[in-house]
Parts: structure tokens; C-alpha cells; sequence
């Protein structure tokens, strides 16, 4: 039973430091592997090349197929490179399971010494996150030596013995098993080696071994699968074409599996090396093969898993997808995008409101309803995405950040809440009391508004780039359109001591909707102060310390 449990344990010890490793290189390198697999990889073999380095450097394709999975479900790219790149990721981790196995003993611990004191003395620099990944790559190569001394004895219990000798080459039957070990052990790198650990003992033959490492690429494409059960259809389909590739490399080579066997096995290494060079030698074969099928692939996903209409009216996140919240960078870029996403449904509704200032629609309260509701959701919907990040793991660039992400996201709900409360006082205006604007009246209001959507557009732009140069213009048409304001209330008050009928009707509504856009304004430009304050060049210029409050 200890034998057993030190076997599990060093299993465990495994899986957790290929996620310290996945964790620390995507924190240090995060952003750049993002804009690596991000590219347009329209050639096939730049797509399964940048498959394999990005493996290489994660050591896990699971953390691969979660960048993948994350950028197609969010529209940064196709389906066809996005399975070039899994195909990719399958070869990266054939590669580091050979690399793994090569004597490195003396390297573990130096690694995890050098690893701690980084990490410790440094902890929020990129130094101390190289330092994690250090103590991640020593804790692996120290589990991998766990797993082959916990396995010996095993291989030499009669009743481990008896079980194995049940496996007599049924490809299927191997395949099941070495899937079921590796969705146990969640890696099929400690599938693979435990393997080749009870093949060198000679407790299994090299055919139910080959069965058993098909069947652990394959437990890690089903992992891989059930772990975008929360994504949309989109994020789905490429985990889904890796599983189907998995599954058409056992068909491929059941034909073949007793010449191989038998050709591995008049080789001159040991059992143990065969396994593992059997792992690469398949990956890649299987790999290269298959990689110009991938756009039938792509096409017979989609018809499998497609995209389902919404159903219930409500708005759903697109971009926030969990499974970067340990990855800052990324994390904050979905955030960003979401946030972008709520800037739109909020043009969509200052356009409708012009519409209806112009009279040329009047039933149009139900649709400003359902994106008020859509902005209420997503704006929600982020600020619980970003309050579940590791907020002692963000530097001070990333902190500043996610506070102007979370101000952005407020400041777009109450602009959305204001935009509906000037919707029902028009409304009311009109159909209530029968009143309408005079001529130069409407004329004014449409032109004030037109230039509150360019300023929205705008801010959203400066959110997007944090460009200086922008953020300065966008306070100069802040000022623009106070000044723009300032002259409206006075030609009102004018057409007031002129006496224009309309313009007594409807003087409260006139003067209350130019105030309503005047706060609309200053929602949409806060962003350009956080832009200014963080850039290098330091704080605001003396022309912008009038407009130093956002709320002005």
C-alpha cells in the first residue's frame, strides 16, 4: 500500500510541477506566446511549428490547447491553424518526454535551490517568475525519478503481475486502459513513462505497451475536450478535431501493430528507450500525415458541434474564458476585449436615442431595454472575471490595468442606465404632453449627440491602444464639448426670450438632456487620465489640469 501511494504521490508531484511550469512561463512569456500562436498562421507548417515550441515551452499541450481553444473562441483565429497548431502540440510533447528521460538527476536540485531563492528574494520581477519555472522543471525531473523508483517494486508484485499478463496485445483493450491511467494521472507524460517503466522490467511485451501509450494520447485528447465543456461551440471544435486525430492515429496503426512490434523489438536498445521512441517516432509520423487533412477536419467539426442561437434573449460573455485567470496577461487582454464588446452595445444605443431625437422611430423602448440588460450582464460579468485573478501575481503595470478595465466597465453601466433614463423622458415628452422640439432645438441636441458617440468611439480607442497622443485629443474634445454645451443652453434661453412656442414646451427636457450628455461625456473620456498619468513622460500638462476630474 506505501508502494502504491509513493507511486501516486510521485504522479501528483509530476502533474504539479508541469502546472508551475505551464503558470510560470505564461506569466513571464504570456503576452508573447499570445502573439505567437495569435498571428495570422495561414501556412499549415508555421502553425504546427509554432504548436511545437509553444509546447516545448509550457511542457503541457493541455496548456497549448487552452490558448488555442481561448483565441478561436473568441474570434482571434480559425479553426484550420488553430488544429495545424495541436497537431504541433502533440509532437512538443513526444519531444520533452524524451528530453525528460535523459539523466538529469544531478539538475533538479540546483534547479529548485536556484528556483527558490528567485522566487523568494524576487517574487513579483520576472526573475522570481523564472525562478517558479525553475522549481517547476526540478520538481519534474525529481518526480520522474519517484515514479521509476516507486515503480520497481510494483513491477515485481505478483498481483501487478497477474493484472498486466490479463493485457495480451488487444490494441483496444490496451488503448482503454493506458486512456483511463492518463486521464487518472491528468498527464499522459506520467502515462507514457510508467509505461515504459513496466515495459523495461519486462512486465508487459512492446504491443500492449504501444497500446498503452495510443491510449494515453488519447486520454489527453478526451482531458483536453471535457475541459472546454464551458466554452462556446467555437473553443470546442479544435479540442474536439484533436481527440478525432487521436482516435484516427489508433485506427491507422492497428493494421500495422504486430510488424512494428516485432521490427521495435529487434532493435538493439532497451525496452524502456523503445517505448519512449515508439511515443515521438508516432506523434510525428501521425502528425505529418494527417496535417493536410486539417481543413476537412474543420469543416467536419463545425458540422458536429455547431454554433447554437441563443435562446433566453441575453447577452453572453465571449471572450472572459476562465481558464487564462492564472495567466495575467491573457486574463486582462479577454477582459479588455469584453469591456470593448459593451463600448459597442453602448454606440448601438446612443444611435437609437438619435433616432428617436430625429422622430424616425418611435417603438424602439423594447430594444433599448434588452441592451441596457446586455450591458448590466457583461458589465457584471467582467468585474467577477477579474475579481477572480491572482491579484498578489500582478505587477504594477497589470494592476493599473485591471483597475482602468473595472472603471471603464462602471462607468459603460451607468452610461447605458443614464441612456435609458433620457429614452423615457423623450418618450414621455412626446406621447404623454404631445410636445416636440423646435427646429433649431432638434437640430442642436442631434449634433451635440453625434459628437458624444465620436467621443465615446474615440474613448474607447484610447482604452484599446493607451496611446498619450490620443488621450490629449480626447480631452481637447472634452473641453470642445463643454464649450459646445455651454453655447447650446445659451441659444436655448434666446429662442426662450423670443418666445418660440416650442421651445417654452419643452425647455426643462431640452436643458436636462444637454446636462444627461454632458455626463455621458465625461464617462466616456475618463480613460484618457489614466493613459496620461501612467505614461512615461509623466503627468498631465498644465493645458489639461482644468479637466484633472473625470466627472467634470
Amino acid at each position: 500500500m506505501l508502494t502504491l501511494l509513493d507511486l501516486l504521490s510521485a504522479v501528483t508531484l509530476l502533474v504539479w510541477g508541469t502546472h508551475i511550469v505551464r503558470t510560470g512561463i505564461l506569466r513571464v512569456y504570456g503576452s508573447n506566446l499570445r502573439h505567437l500562436i495569435g498571428r495570422n498562421m495561414s501556412r499549415r507548417p508555421l502553425a504546427f511549428l509554432a504548436g511545437i515550441l509553444v509546447t516545448a515551452m509550457v511542457q503541457s499541450s493541455n496548456a497549448t490547447a487552452m490558448l488555442v481553444t481561448s483565441f478561436v473562441g473568441q474570434g482571434l483565429m480559425t479553426l484550420t491553424p488553430a488544429l495545424a497548431i495541436m497537431l504541433g502540440a502533440d509532437v512538443g510533447t513526444a519531444l520533452m518526454a524524451r528530453v525528460l528521460t535523459f539523466d538529469l538527476s544531478w539538475l533538479s536540485p540546483l534547479l529548485i535551490f536556484l528556483g527558490v531563492i528567485f522566487f523568494l528574494s524576487r517574487k513579483q520581477t520576472r526573475a522570481g517568475q523564472l525562478g517558479r519555472v525553475g522549481i517547476g522543471l526540478g520538481l519534474i525531473i525529481l518526480a520522474l525519478q519517484l515514479i521509476v523508483e516507486a515503480a520497481a517494486p510494483i513491477t515485481h508484485a505478483q498481483g501487478v503481475k497477474v493484472l498486466f499478463a490479463s493485457l495480451t496485445g488487444d490494441i483496444l483493450l490496451d488503448a482503454l486502459v493506458g486512456a483511463l491511467f492518463a486521464m487518472i494521472s491528468y498527464s499522459s507524460l506520467a502515462a507514457v513513462l510508467l509505461t515504459a517503466t513496466l515495459a523495461g522490467a519486462k512486465v508487459i511485451g512492446l504491443p500492449v505497451a504501444i497500446g498503452l501509450v495510443i491510449g494515453a494520447n488519447i486520454g489527453s485528447g478526451v482531458l483536453a475536450f471535457l475541459g472546454t465543456s464551458m466554452q462556446n461551440a467555437a473553443g470546442r471544435q479544435v479540442a474536439l478535431g484533436s481527440l478525432l486525430y487521436k482516435l484516427i492515429g489508433l485506427l491507422l496503426i492497428i493494421p500495422a501493430l504486430k510488424p512494428l512490434a516485432h521490427w521495435l523489438d529487434s532493435l538493439d536498445f532497451s525496452r524502456q528507450e523503445l517505448v519512449i521512441g515508439f511515443h515521438l517516432l508516432y506523434n510525428t509520423v501521425r502528425c505529418l500525415v494527417l496535417l493536410p487533412s486539417i481543413g476537412p477536419m474543420a469543416r467536419l467539426c463545425t458540422w458536429l458541434l455547431p454554433e447554437r442561437p441563443e435562446v433566453n434573449g441575453k447577452a453572453k460573455p465571449r471572450h472572459l474564458d476562465p481558464t487564462a485567470l492564472d495567466t495575467p496577461s491573457l486574463a486582462l487582454s479577454n477582459a479588455v476585449r469584453e469591456t470593448l464588446r459593451i463600448g459597442d452595445l453602448i454606440d448601438s444605443m446612443l444611435e437609437a436615442m438619435l433616432n428617436v431625437l430625429n422622430g424616425k422611430q418611435t417603438a424602439i423602448a423594447i430594444e433599448m431595454r434588452r441592451l441596457s440588460d446586455d450591458v448590466e450582464v457583461l458589465c457584471s460579468a467582467v468585474k467577477l472575471y477579474l475579481a477572480q485573478m491572482p491579484r498578489e501575481d500582478l505587477g504594477d503595470q497589470d494592476s493599473r490595468r485591471w483597475a482602468e478595465i473595472i472603471e471603464l466597465a462602471v462607468n459603460l453601466k451607468l452610461a447605458a442606465d443614464l441612456i435609458e433614463q433620457m429614452l423615457r423622458k423623450v418618450q414621455r415628452q412626446k406621447t404623454s404632453q404631445r410636445r416636440s422640439f423646435s427646429e433649431d432645438g432638434l437640430e442642436e441636441l442631434a449634433g451635440l449627440h453625434r459628437q458624444l458617440i465620436e467621443n465615446l468611439r474615440l474613448g474607447l480607442t484610447v482604452f484599446l491602444g493607451a496611446d498619450p497622443h490620443s488621450a490629449r485629443q480626447l480631452l481637447r474634445e472634452k473641453r470642445r464639448f463643454r464649450a459646445q454645451e455651454r453655447r447650446l443652453a445659451h441659444a436655448h434661453v434666446s429662442r426662450l426670450q423670443r418666445g418660440i412656442v416650442q421651445s417654452l414646451e419643452t425647455s426643462s427636457l431640452h436643458l436636462e438632456l444637454i446636462a444627461d450628455m454632458k455626463r455621458l461625456n465625461s464617462l466616456f473620456c475618463g480613460s484618457a487620465y489614466a493613459v496620461l498619468e501612467a505614461a512615461e513622460t509623466g503627468a498631465l500638462a498644465l493645458e489639461d489640469l482644468d479637466d484633472t476630474n473625470p466627472s467634470s
